[in-house]
């Protein structure tokens, strides 16, 4: 009898066909969105999970769903899995890094570029009938982008591709802060300084959070570091929603704490704050950082390799190319 996997999201047809050869599959073309109850409904008898960040992998889970061996999120992050638990009952988790570097760059500095340049407000003006009646001199000015200080909050591969664009492309002299600083080749190749928390939050022009969650990242922006930036100062988020404090957010934006702001994340999403949809100078993006074509398709097959290695088939059988707890590998090696 063959294993049996889930699907728990709408990916493309063709590359979740690859594993219907190995597999028997149930997915979800519908793409809905299963509560807690339904998705463990749906886990019985399934030894391995595609999963997304919309699925809530934890304790209750994985003692309901005892035959699961494999948990494979697409995605960079997987807060949405705890991988303690996971780790502790031999469930191996996997995500998808290094496919979306570029792309999710490239989104980055566009969100920031249409946060700075006042992008939404005046698509909204526009759009209402409102140019006609006015074209004043400093109709929707907002600070430039060239050569000012873009500061970056998380410096991995993201938040280094990000620098390189600064840098490189737009002349920006670039700062930047991490849990530890990174090596002098790599600082040099992204043209950026390390400097501590407090100095980037004050010196920044552009800020840009690209910070993995976790509870010590936990509103590591919140109303104090808010009131830290200078009040021309652009915010954007395309980490993971509770990296910033949304509402301590809203409020700057409303008070004139900082000039604007883009999010591509949020806190409890996909439901949105109603204070943040309230203010004009925010620019907000359905978490859609990765969503190019080439870069979704490279992530779901990636995640399928790791889905089809996890369960012993495909040419990396046993070796999921990216494990997020490899030592639950090493304790089948042992045992085996």
């Amino acid at each position: 009898m063959r294993p049996s996997v889930l699907v728990t999201r709408a990916s493309f047809p063709d590359i979740v066909d690859r594993l219907r050869s190995a597999f028997d599959v149930t997915d979800n073309p519908g793409d809905d969105i299963w509560s807690q109850p339904s998705l463990i409904e749906r886990l019985q008898g399934k030894t391995g999970a595609m999963t997304a960040g919309s699925d809530r992998i934890d304790a209750t889970l994985l003692d309901a769903c005892p035959q699961l061996k494999a948990v494979c999120n697409i995605g960079v992050g997987y807060n949405n899995i705890d991988v303690q638990a996971c780790t502790a009952r031999g469930v191996l988790v996997t995500n998808t890094p290094d496919v979306l570097t570029e792309t999710t760059a490239d989104f980055g500095f566009a969100l920031m570029m249409a946060a700075a340049r006042r992008m939404t407000e005046s698509e909204h003006y526009l759009r209402a009938g409102e140019w006609v009646k006015t074209g004043r001199y400093d109709m929707f000015v907002g600070p430039d982008v060239h050569g000012s200080t873009l500061g970056i909050l998380g410096m991995g591969r993201i938040g280094q591709a990000i620098a390189r664009r600064g840098a490189l492309g737009f002349g920006m002299r670039v700062i930047y802060h991490n849990r530890s600083r990174l090596a002098p080749g790599i600082e040099s190749e992204c043209r950026a300084s390390y400097v501590d928390k407090d100095t980037l939050l004050r010196e920044s022009d552009h800020l840009i959070i690209v910070v993995p969650y976790s509870e010590s990242s936990h509103h590591a922006i919140g109303a104090a570091q808010l009131k830290q930036m200078k009040s021309t100062a652009t915010l954007t988020n395309i980490a993971r929603g509770g990296v910033v404090d949304d509402d301590a957010l809203a409020v700057a934006l409303q008070e004139g704490g900082i000039a604007a702001a883009g999010l591509d994340v949020f806190e409890g999403e996909p439901a949105i704050r109603p204070a943040l949809l309230a203010c004009r100078n925010v620019v907000l993006t359905p978490h859609i950082g990765s969503a190019s074509v080439r870069t979704r398709r490279a992530m779901a097959s990636l995640c399928v390799d790791n889905l089809l290695a996890a369960l012993g088939e495909g040419p990396s059988a046993g070796a999921p190319p990216t494990p997020v707890n490899p030592q639950v590998l090493a304790r089948r090696v042992a045992t085996a």
